[in-house]
C-alpha cells in the first residue's frame, strides 16, 4: 500500500493505492470530527466508518464519489478485495479548520452539505453518486502524474481543487426524474459486461440484447448514469488498463495496445496522449 498525506488549503488529502493477493482490512482514524469527500479511481471496496455502536457502510466501486461526517475517535476500515487494486482520494477537513476556510467556500459547504456541517450524530452519510467524466479525469491525472517535488505539489493542489469544484457543481444541479431501479441495474450490468470484455466488446445491439434493454434506451440511460456515452466509457477503460500495464508490467507499447483491443498503434498512442497528457513511451523510459 502507498499513502500520501498532504495538507492543501486547510484540507487533509489522503491519496491511497492498495492491492493484495487476499482480502485484507486497512484501518485509519482521525482524532477530531471531520467532514470528508472521497473519490474511488479503482477497486471493489467496502468502507466502514465506526464510532462506538454506530456504523456507516459503503460498498464502493470504481467511479464512486461519496461524502460523510465522522465524529472524534471514529475508525475508517477499508476492506480491499483480492485482484482489485484500490485507488482512493479522500479530502477531509476538521470542523475547526472548516471555520478557517474563506467565507465563500464555507457557504458552499453549508448550502450543499448542511447535514455534515451541523451533524446530529457521530456518523452521518452525505450525498453519494457516480463520478462525472470531469471528476474521473482529475482522479486519473492524480494517479498517473509523473511530476515530482514541488511541481507535483502544485499539480495535486490544482487537481484537488478541481475535484471539489466538480463535486459541488454536481450537487448544485436541479433534481430531475430518476430512472427506475431495474433500469439502473441493467445499466450497471452493461458496464460490467464491457469492463469484462475490454479487448473484444459486444456491439451496441448485442449489449442491448444481453441486458434486455433497447439500444436507444441503453445509450440514453448509460449516459445519464455514468455521465458519458457507452463507447466513451469503453475507450476510457481501455486506456486506463493500458496505462497500468505499461507502468506495472514488462509489456511493450504494442503489446499493451493489443491487450486492450487497439489494432492501430498510432490510434492508441494518439488517444493515450489526449487522455493522459503524455505519450505511452514516456512511461517505458
Amino acid at each position: 500500500m502507498t499513502r500520501d498525506i498532504i495538507d492543501i488549503n486547510n484540507f487533509i488529502v489522503l491519496i491511497e493505492h492498495s492491492s493484495a493477493e487476499k482480502t485484507f482490512v486497512e484501518k485509519c482514524g482521525f482524532e477530531s470530527g471531520v467532514i470528508g469527500i472521497a473519490f474511488y479511481g479503482k477497486g471493489e471496496v467496502e468502507l466502514n466508518i465506526v464510532k462506538d455502536n454506530l456504523k456507516e457502510t459503503y460498498h464502493n466501486t470504481k467511479g464512486a464519489a461519496l461524502s460523510f461526517y465522522a465524529g472524534k475517535g471514529s475508525t475508517f476500515e477499508h476492506t480491499i478485495s483480492p485482484e482489485q487494486p484500490m485507488q482512493s482520494i479522500c479530502i477531509v477537513s476538521t470542523l475547526d479548520n472548516f471555520k478557517k476556510l474563506p467565507e465563500h467556500e464555507q457557504k458552499v459547504y453549508e448550502e450543499q452539505l448542511s447535514e455534515l456541517v451541523v451533524p446530529k450524530k457521530d456518523i452521518v452519510g452525505g450525498p453519494a453518486f457516480y463520478m462525472t467524466p470531469h471528476m474521473q479525469t482529475a482522479v486519473e491525472k492524480i494517479f498517473s502524474t509523473t511530476f515530482t517535488g514541488n511541481t507535483r505539489m502544485m499539480f495535486l493542489r490544482s487537481q484537488v481543487t478541481e475535484l471539489l469544484a466538480h463535486f459541488f457543481a454536481e450537487l448544485d444541479k436541479p433534481i430531475t426524474d430518476t430512472l427506475k431501479n431495474e433500469d439502473v441495474e441493467k445499466i450497471y450490468e452493461a458496464k460490467e459486461i464491457l469492463d469484462s470484455n475490454i479487448s473484444a466488446p459486444p456491439s451496441l445491439n448485442e449489449l442491448s440484447k444481453l441486458i434486455g434493454l433497447n439500444s436507444n434506451k441503453l445509450k440514453k440511460n448509460f449516459k445519464e448514469v455514468f455521465g458519458m456515452p457507452v463507447f466513451k466509457h469503453l475507450q476510457n477503460e481501455r486506456l486506463s488498463q493500458a496505462h497500468d500495464m505499461l507502468k506495472d508490467s514488462e509489456l511493450s507499447i504494442q503489446e499493451a495496445a493489443w491487450q486492450v483491443g487497439y489494432e492501430s498503434l498510432s490510434s492508441f498512442s494518439n488517444a493515450f496522449t489526449k487522455k493522459f497528457g503524455f505519450r505511452p513511451s514516456e512511461i517505458k523510459r
